[in-house]
């Protein structure tokens, strides 16, 4: 029994060996002997994606308007066919989305800002941590604007304009 498995296999590799022995060697064309080759270091650099964003990271960016008040947060983001933005989903209002109100705008109309939300007064300040150790206080760390996404997102309208707003349904 033992023989007629290890024949079968035999016969089943010498077969897929004369396949790959069959293939003739492709030889470069003088086009592709004199193009430079592309390496790992060529198409990982940073530079060649200079000032792009990522996605992932505008989902859950915070919604400010125009006075510097939370208005929401983003929900998601709809392309078109071609991956172009067409419009951001802005979620506002509700408690760790329960009885959020989803509102879709145009991306146009959406602005975003490098440099964090410059608070004007207490009453829409939020709560700074403590900057004390053991009873000695330290200086915050300054923030420098991450390359990789922006800080926030603008979009002039107040909550309530918002709710008013349309609600956004996914189709199903």
């Amino acid at each position: 029994m033992i023989a007629k498995y290890a024949i079968a296999g035999l016969a089943g590799s010498a077969l897929l060996a004369s396949v790959a022995f069959a293939q003739s060697p492709s030889t470069p064309s003088d086009t592709t002997k004199n193009s430079p080759t592309t390496t790992m270091s060529d198409t990982s650099r940073q530079s060649s994606f200079q000032g792009s964003w990522r996605a992932s990271k505008l989902v859950g960016l915070s919604v400010y308007n125009d006075k510097n008040e939370s208005v929401g947060s983003i929900n998601d983001l709809l392309t078109d066919k071609n991956g172009k933005i067409t419009a951001v989903v802005i979620g506002v209002g509700g408690f760790l989305g329960v009885g959020e109100h989803l509102v879709a705008v145009p991306f146009e109309k959406v602005k975003f800002s490098d440099q964090p939300v410059a608070y004007t007064g207490a009453s829409n300040a939020p709560a700074k941590p403590s900057t004390t150790t053991t009873g000695a206080a330290t200086a915050p760390a300054a923030s420098k604007p991450n390359p990789w996404w922006p800080d926030h997102a603008v979009f002039n309208a107040t909550k309530d304009e918002l709710k008013a707003m349309p609600e956004f349904k996914y189709a199903t």
